[in-house]
């Protein structure tokens, strides 16, 4: 095996035996309800690795129409809203270094559906979990295009959770 295969088996093996150092549990608004899940955080030497598992998502119906969500850690630290945006609260992307999109602290791996759930890992070095709790974390409608400014066109926000240590 590798070096770099073991330090990530390595890393898997301790995220896999640990309790998260953060998590937010997320909720789906209420025009999507049966949108839930969950993204913990787990700070590690080499950044921090992110698990998101959620279900409920909205499906296709071809079958070339398998959705995409984008996932991103906004700035505000409530999941609060009003009728045209129920998670206005979570504020914009976080970006405390003021860098264009795709580029902010909190633009995360997108989420691809399989029949109403996702999953994914992936491993960041833009935060440290302590900069990121309190912040939320949204899921929005659609696929993040990592071009359009400032937040890639990702459409409504589908899913909010505050990510608490």
């Amino acid at each position: 095996m590798h070096h770099t295969e073991k330090n990530t088996a390595h890393i898997l093996s301790l995220i896999l035996k640990n309790m998260p150092d953060a998590m937010a549990y997320l909720k789906g608004s209420a025009v999507y309800p049966s949108v839930n899940g969950t993204v913990s955080f787990y700070q590690t030497d080499r950044g921090v690795f992110v698990i998101t598992s959620m279900h409920g998502l909205p499906q296709g119906t071809g079958s070339c129409d398998r959705p995409v969500f984008a996932l991103h850690i906004h700035a505000g630290g409530s999941c609060s809203g009003n009728e045209q945006d129920p998670f206005a609260d979570a504020g914009s992307h976080y970006n405390p270094r003021g860098c264009p999109h795709p580029y902010h602290a909190g633009d995360l791996s997108p989420l691809f559906g399989s029949d109403g759930y996702a999953w994914s890992g992936m491993l960041t070095n833009r935060f440290t979990v302590e900069e990121v709790t309190g912040k939320t974390v949204i899921v929005h409608a659609m696929a993040d295009d990592f071009h359009t400014q400032p937040a890639g066109n990702a459409g409504a926000k589908i899913a909010c959770g505050v990510i608490h240590a």
